[in-house]
């Protein structure tokens, strides 16, 4: 009996005959995929991998940040001071100050934040009183509290204040969140309240991202469905009111689909944002060749920072900015699942929401999807006010990351292989 070797055709296995080989079959490309995907949630799924997705993200986005504030803000900064590089030495010196920050929040136990959430939401609303009342008026919104020579944005930290408060609270009623009243008192008011001090400085865009917190706070404790009826007119109407009171606020809320409609005048920051993402194509025009930066473009190292990454990053550099974003929304919502304890299931949740509307409020804005309502890209635009709570949020994601019992046992067993290397013979 001939014996066929692998590949052999059958028909000429006769004795006499040459045996013809044929080819292999390669792996078909849906195994490979396949195997490529089980690959890619096999390293999702290890211990500490919503620990480095954060790390990585962040550290990507402040990077990108820092880049693109230095080659945005030069020109100005030039005009104004002389120095190209004011404006960026101010965003590292933010950096600096909020890198630490974000370490000891990181560090801190649940108990300890916990503790912080009463006095972090008294001290939000007296800021966001003083703000409407004795508060800096800047492009329309009177969103600013000045303190000698410096200035912040107490709505920023109120954002922070806010998600922490409404955690805590909605953690102590774990057990009772399927009344009805539970769920409203006192978050819904209390965050209610917070909003209608930062409208009576008309400051929409902080508006919008506070409601988009309480909405997000309200599904994830399981809220009605009739709750999200009324949070949305309440909306509607607030962004009536505040239209209302601003004649340029108005025509930038009725022209912003069509900024060339009027573009010397409300479409003519929304227009130049257009023409700095066309021009940037895929791979952009390089960093530091905007043209829009030389003064067609105002606000291009704030606001309009994600117009000038377009511009020189290109479609490519747009897209991982929000895949960043999106990588630690899913790293937050990976703890948040995964954890046992509600405090950290609503913060995370909360941050997510409050970090990545924020987000795709200033990106739809800068896209003409959305009206030009002033806010800022986390992490990215220029601002300390607004970049160190947004730290501290995420040394709170990080410090949650390492307290996951499988992530807390990968790190121990680490730290003791190293101290067992230092100690072994020969190791000095």
């Amino acid at each position: 009996m001939t014996t066929l070797s692998p590949g052999a055709d059958p028909e000429a296995s006769e004795v006499g005959t040459p045996t013809r080989v044929l080819p292999r079959i390669s792996a078909r490309p849906g195994l490979r995929r396949l195997k490529g995907l089980r690959a890619l949630g096999d390293a999702l799924d290890r211990p500490l991998s919503s620990y480095y997705l954060l790390l990585g993200a962040s550290t990507m986005l402040l990077t990108i940040g820092l880049m693109m504030v230095l080659s945005s803000s030069s020109v100005d900064a030039y005009k104004t001071t002389g120095d190209s590089y004011a404006i960026v030495k101010r965003q590292l010196m933010w950096v600096l100050l909020g890198l630490p920050c974000a370490f000891i929040a990181s560090r801190m136990s649940h108990a300890w934040i916990r503790r912080m959430a009463w006095p972090a939401y008294i001290l939000s609303l007296v800021l966001l009183l003083l703000t409407a009342f004795l508060g800096v008026e800047r492009n329309g919104n009177q969103n600013w509290l000045a303190v000698g020579p410096l200035a912040i944005q107490p709505s920023e930290i109120a954002k922070l204040g806010l998600v922490l408060w409404a955690a805590n609270i909605y953690a102590r009623k774990e057990r009772r969140l399927g009344r009805v009243h539970e769920i409203m008192i006192p978050v819904v008011p209390g965050l209610l309240m917070a909003t209608g001090l930062v409208i009576v400085g008309r400051d929409l865009g902080t508006a919008l991202v506070l409601f988009a917190i309480l909405l997000g706070m309200l599904w994830v404790v399981g809220a009605p469905p009739r709750f999200f009826v009324l949070s949305i007119s309440i909306i509607g109407v607030a962004v009536i009111f505040l239209a209302a009171m601003d004649a340029e606020r108005l025509q930038r809320i009725t022209n912003f689909s069509d900024p060339f409609k009027d573009y010397l005048d409300t479409g003519w920051q929304p227009a130049h944002g257009l023409y700095a993402l066309s021009t940037g194509g895929w791979f952009g025009q390089g960093i530091g060749a905007s043209t829009q930066k030389w003064g067609g473009l105002p606000e291009a190292h704030n606001d309009f920072i994600f117009a000038v990454l377009g511009e020189e990053l290109g479609l490519v550099g747009t897209l991982l900015v929000i895949g960043l974003f999106f990588t630690i929304a899913f790293a937050a919502i990976r703890i948040a699942s995964r954890t046992a304890e509600p405090f950290v299931r609503y913060m995370s949740f909360g941050i997510v929401v409050w970090l990545l509307g924020q987000m795709m409020i200033n990106v739809g804005m800068v896209l003409t999807v959305l009206p030009v309502i002033g806010i800022p890209l986390p992490l990215v635009s220029y601002g300390g006010s607004a970049l160190l709570p947004s730290l501290v949020a995420l040394g709170l994601l990080v410090g949650f990351a390492r307290r996951e019992p499988e992530a807390a046992a990968a790190l121990a067993a680490r730290r003791r292989n190293r101290s067992v290397g230092l100690s072994a013979p020969g190791a000095r």
